[in-house]
């Protein structure tokens, strides 16, 4: 990375740390100036920033509202990147035309934009549909522009369930999909278990395989979910889901007799902690899903991280890991993933400071 590059990055920082949209759009159109392409700013310059950004507000270094701001602020820096030469004559696609969109469910359309405005700078025309596409209008669309290929995007493990359902949608009718997000691992193993055609770690990874060419799948009947993931035939994802609320409840109410504090509680902090145990068992489910501990244990680690920085003890967490236990016995594959996140949590100190980031 050249020295003008890094020199880009420590002012951008600097300027959505501060909250100044002028700044920053002036620290990319100064670093334009002095020769630096469209495609090393948006990958070298505004995707380490936004990175950042996600791993100042685990550390608990900047709040949510802050956190909330400045992808804002990098968002419409993007924006105003692409439109800085408006009066630039538009160059006819060169390539072919691919539709970029969001999991259903997924709000974290940052990654995708950053694919959909690279991809436009190397001559493809590019169908940004967003965040949170559901799958039958991403469908409908793909029928009715004859996409090249669908590049869906998923930064949250709990919409794989979703992602699986949209990748088939789209085989189904002979558009082949690309894979992308930290939802899908990151080596792709998820991408691959759900029967992605491709998984792409960025977007330069992903534009170069484009230019390879995708091969079409054949239009066939959508496939069963348990044809790709036939361990589902025990219901234990199935259960789970379906009995989430449930669980919460009853984990809550366990809680309460074991840890009498929390009887004390305020609204806000009663709600926070539903909240967490929500997430729990909404990664646990999807671990199951997926058929893979290392997807709740690292949600798990990452979880003691965000409540170390936060002055939260982690026996907190490994208390409300012990309830699950006790309702899910009867449940082989999930008692085996709560004894290994349970054990990695043993080798973390309730003083581990902050690092792990999402």
């Amino acid at each position: 990375m050249s020295t003008t590059t890094s020199a880009a990055q420590a002012l951008l920082w600097q300027a959505v740390a501060d909250a100044d949209e002028n700044a920053a759009i002036a620290v990319l159109y100064d670093a334009m100036d002095e020769g630096l392409d469209e495609e090393t700013l948006l990958l070298d310059v505004i995707a380490p920033v936004q990175e950042k950004v996600g791993t100042e507000w685990a550390a608990g270094r900047i709040t949510v509202a802050q956190e909330h701001a400045a992808t804002a602020i990098n968002e419409r820096a993007m924006a105003a990147l692409a439109h800085r030469h408006p009066t630039r004559p538009s160059q006819p696609a060169r390539r072919g035309r691919i539709t970029v969109a969001c999991i259903d469910g997924e709000w974290h359309a940052f990654p995708a934009r950053l694919v959909s405005e690279t991809l436009r700078l190397r001559g493809w025309h590019v169908d940004h549909l967003g965040a949170q596409t559901p799958t039958p209008h991403l469908i409908a669309h793909l029928h009715r522009t004859g996409s090249d290929a669908a590049l869906l995007s998923c930064s949250l493990p709990t919409h794989l369930p979703a992602a699986h359902a949209a990748i088939t949608a789209c085989q189904a009718i002979g558009v082949p999909v690309m894979a992308g997000g930290r939802a899908f691992g990151p080596d792709g193993r998820y991408a691959r278990a759900l029967g992605a055609d491709h998984w792409a770690p960025d977007a330069r990874t992903a534009a170069t395989a484009l230019e390879a060419g995708l091969d079409r799948p054949t239009p066939a009947a959508i496939r069963q979910t348990i044809d790709d993931l036939p361990h589902l035939d025990d219901q234990e994802y199935t259960l789970v889901i379906q009995n989430r609320a449930q669980l919460v409840k009853q984990t809550l109410a366990d809680l309460e007799e074991r840890f009498p504090a929390m009887r004390t509680y305020s609204t806000a902090q009663r709600d926070r902690t539903t909240e967490d145990l929500a997430h729990i068992i909404g990664f646990l489910a999807t671990a199951l899903y997926v058929d893979d501990a290392r997807l709740f244990t690292t949600f798990i680690a990452w979880t003691a991280g965000i409540l170390s920085a936060r002055n939260v003890p982690v026996t907190s967490l490994r208390l409300g890991l012990d309830v699950l236990v006790g309702h899910l016995r009867d449940f082989p594959r999930a008692l085996t993933f709560l004894t290994a996140a349970t054990d990695a949590l043993h080798t973390t100190s309730d003083h581990t400071g902050p690092g792990i980031t999402a």
